[in-house]
């Protein structure tokens, strides 16, 4: 099986701006990033009437808008007991849609050494050019210090990091959230 591999296509020059927060939710084989009940109750709590657009819909509304976007998933596998969406697909999904998406990769921080060969993967292998990280859902704190060798591992693949803060409506609407 030959893995894509994603190289920027974008000409930030002529573009009006940069979306840095973009969720896919579902990947290219109908897999969704959360179990059934999370996205139903997302879909409801933040009034979404397509909760779920392809990779392909997201780049076609954002070449619309001269706008490129950092698109994500999150792996929150140990939380959730959900299996992530696939990461090939997103980065596959980007690289066709390189002149408006900018692939983030996605690791659950909890599966220690696992989250750190998976960063370099996705980073020297599929081209990710950040990571997205959502402490609430992936339930850890990024402060503790068992996390620092993943941090450190991203300060030496000189990539960027960014991380849920403040409200989270994931949960709105069921019990406990």
């Amino acid at each position: 099986m030959s893995t894509t591999r994603y190289e920027l296509g974008i000409d930030a020059t002529k573009l009006d701006a940069i979306d840095m927060h973009v969720h896919l939710e579902v990947d290219g084989h109908g897999h969704q990033s959360l179990p059934p009940t999370l996205t139903e109750a997302s879909a409801k709590y933040f009034k979404a009437e397509d909760r779920t657009p392809s990779l392909d819909r997201i780049a076609e509304i954002y070449r619309e808008l001269n706008i490129a976007a950092v698109v994500f998933t999150v792996d929150a596998r140990t939380q959730l007991k959900h299996e992530p969406n696939s990461i090939e697909d997103l980065i596959a999904g980007a690289a066709r849609n390189n002149d408006v998406l900018i692939p983030f990769g996605s690791v659950d921080p909890r599966t220690g050494p696992e989250a750190i060969r998976g960063a370099t993967r996705q980073a020297e292998d599929l081209g990710a050019r950040g990571f997205k990280f959502h402490p609430s859902l992936q339930g850890f704190d990024p402060s503790n210090e068992q996390f620092y060798p993943l941090w450190e591992t991203l300060q030496e693949l000189r990539l960027p990091a960014i991380f849920h803060t403040g409200q989270n409506g994931m949960g709105a609407g069921l019990p406990g959230g």
